[in-house]
């Protein structure tokens, strides 16, 4: 059988798993619809959370970050995992106690003004429309390679996959979908890992692999990993490179943007109680963990092997062994998406790999008759997807990573869109716009919006602001910057009365997004920019660390205008006092 039709069978299977799971549990109220009835239990909500979470970006880019970048990129795991605690003791109760079904909700009640929750609506929308690009940029590189299309075709197909689920099921049957997903995903993500420490260093364990010995040198993997990328002119893998600024800052904004998704935050509504939406958090983390303690070794060993592929034997592979050696089928099928390349630009037949951007590399180059790097083209995102095609492991294994690959991507996607869908349909129409819709009403306005999304997210998917990882730290920042300080805010303080929280809101998101644009391009259009992130406006803070000053930013214009306007009025304030107290936390209200 070869290896189409296994990826085939894989994906195939799981789809219908999905589908037939969103089916059986469609939702038939818009109770269900948004927040599952609140009838998930815990350990169920913490592994859908989980699967809501590792997205294109965790599954499929962020190893790939890794393995290019090495120790200066570990800001995602830190960022990310350092999140979730953050939003387990900061958030996921207080907002569970307080019993609405959205975010943008619980703003305009707390907030007690209708502007502050549109505020929040806009915020949602611009930072989950963000997030879903990311998401589809994922989607599409897994269904290029493994329906063996080109990464446009396959980012069409994904869309389509994603209307038929998300739109069918709500949070009812997005939650139990996610959490087929996961099994799937952490499965598909573990197995290859195993099956490649095993290879190199003959420990099962990829996270103790990585500190253990190369199993045909000796010396230690990491050691051997240093010197291999250093003698071809990259920076050492090892050792911290960039800025410890905005190393931090992006650290930051990861974090506390983490903390104010609203995708993610919506889970924890479909709890029984609050103490469920603690444990749920919990068990988030422990899920997450999985995959995190095991990426930093996916990255560092698929770069390894990558780099030996290039140069066996410490010469340059040729032409000839790529075109006709079993072992390197995997760069011809990647070759078809579009997202790897290489050209033979001296003509010795032979494709050189090195950083000839590395000054120091140039006379060696012109001593060997180099005319450039020869491996023009690596998109960091098909690393993960490739590595065990890279590894040579068994068809299966590689069916297996093609299945994990497109539900860690789906899964979010569902998530988010469902988000987004909520806060258009739930909060702007119900909220604002017309109070007397019928609940069919409101359900049909809530797909409506979701296929709406899908359409926005994968026509700017075609031309994403960066690799998949990259996108999403712009969302993350977009959150962090926006949603997060209203929350806390709302949480935890007393002070912090309506017109503060809009202004508050209002300037962390403009100035955050105004900042991304300048890099980025206005509305992500490339060419547009005026700076870049190689050379940014501010220092040497890059668009994807922004985020933390936006939040900044947006607590100062909080607080400032709060002192300057009239004082909470009592009732808020009580309000405030009984969301934060722990008095009554078992029975939460369930009420919208």
């Amino acid at each position: 059988m070869d290896q189409f039709t296994i990826n085939l069978l894989f994906v195939g299977a799981s789809f219908a798993l999905y589908i037939g799971i969103a089916i059986w549990a469609r939702a038939g109220s818009t109770s269900e619809f948004y927040a599952a009835g609140q009838g998930v239990h815990p350990v169920t909500n913490g592994m859908a959370t989980a699967a809501d979470w590792m997205s294109a970006a965790s599954f499929i880019s962020m190893a790939g970050l890794i393995a290019f970048t090495g120790y200066d990129n570990s800001s995602f795991l830190m960022g990310w995992t350092g999140g979730y605690v953050l939003l387990a003791l900061l958030l996921a109760p207080y907002l569970r106690k307080f019993g609405k079904f959205t975010v943008s909700e619980f703003i305009g009640d707390r907030f007690y003004s209708p502007t502050a929750r549109m505020v929040a609506v806009i915020c949602l929308i611009v930072a989950s429309t963000t997030y879903v690009i990311g998401q589809m940029t994922g989607v599409g590189v897994a269904f290029g390679r493994f329906l063996e299309v080109s990464n446009t075709t396959g980012l069409l197909i994904g869309a389509c996959v994603v209307f038929a689920y998300a739109v069918f099921g709500g949070m009812k049957g997005v939650t139990y979908t996610q959490v087929a997903q996961y099994c799937v995903l952490i499965t598909a993500y573990t197995i290859p890992a195993v099956f490649i420490s095993l290879q190199l260093t003959g420990n099962p364990i990829p996270g103790l692999g990585l500190f253990g010995d190369h199993a045909a040198s000796g010396e230690p993997l990491l050691a051997k990993l240093d010197q291999v990328v250093r003698d071809l002119g990259f920076a050492e893998y090892t050792a911290h490179h960039t800025d410890t600024l905005n190393m931090v800052l992006f650290t930051l904004s990861l974090m506390i943007g983490t903390a104010g998704l609203p995708h993610v935050i919506m889970r924890f509504f479909t709890v029984p109680k609050v103490s469920d939406a603690r444990w749920s958090a919990g068990w988030t983390l422990v899920f997450i963990a999985l995959l995190y303690i095991t990426a930093p070794a996916v990255g560092a060993m698929a770069r390894l092997n990558i780099t030996e592929m290039m140069w066996p034997n410490g010469e340059a592979v040729s032409v000839e062994t790529i075109e006709n050696d079993a072992d390197y089928n995997w760069m011809k099928t990647w070759e078809k998406t579009g997202l790897l390349a290489w050209e033979d630009k001296n003509g010795d037949g032979l494709i050189q790999y090195y950083n000839d951007k590395n000054p120091e590399m140039a006379a060696t180059a012109e001593a060997n008759g180099w005319t450039g790097n020869e491996l023009t083209k690596f998109n960091r995102d098909i690393l993960v997807l490739a590595n065990p095609e890279i590894a040579n492991l068994p068809g299966w294994v590689i069916g297996l990573v093609a299945a994990g690959g497109l539900a860690a991507a789906l899964s979010t996607a569902a998530g988010l869109l469902l988000a987004i869908s909520s806060a258009v349909s739930h909060d702007l129409i119900k909220g604002q716009l017309n109070p007397n819709i019928s609940e069919k009403g409101e359900l049909l306005s809530a797909r409506i919006a979701m296929a709406v999304a899908i359409a926005v997210a994968t026509y700017l998917g075609l031309n994403p602001p960066g690799f998949a990882a990259q996108t999403v730290a712009l969302a993350f920042g977009l959150a962090a910057a926006s949603i997060f300080p209203a929350l806390m805010m709302g949480i935890f303080s007393t002070r912090v009365n309506n017109k503060g929280a809009v202004a508050g809101m209002l300037a962390g998101l403009l100035v955050t997004l105004l900042y991304i644009f300048l890099h980025k391009g206005w509305f992500f259009i490339p060419g547009t920019n005026s700076f870049t992130d190689a050379e940014p406006l501010l220092g040497t803070i890059k668009s994807t660390s922004f985020g933390a000053i936006g939040a900044a930013i947006n607590f100062a214009v909080a607080f400032f205008v709060s002192s300057r306007t009239e004082e909470l009025p009592e009732d808020v304030r009580e309000l405030v006092e009984s969301v934060r107290v722990p008095r009554g936390a078992g029975a939460a209200q369930s009420g919208h």
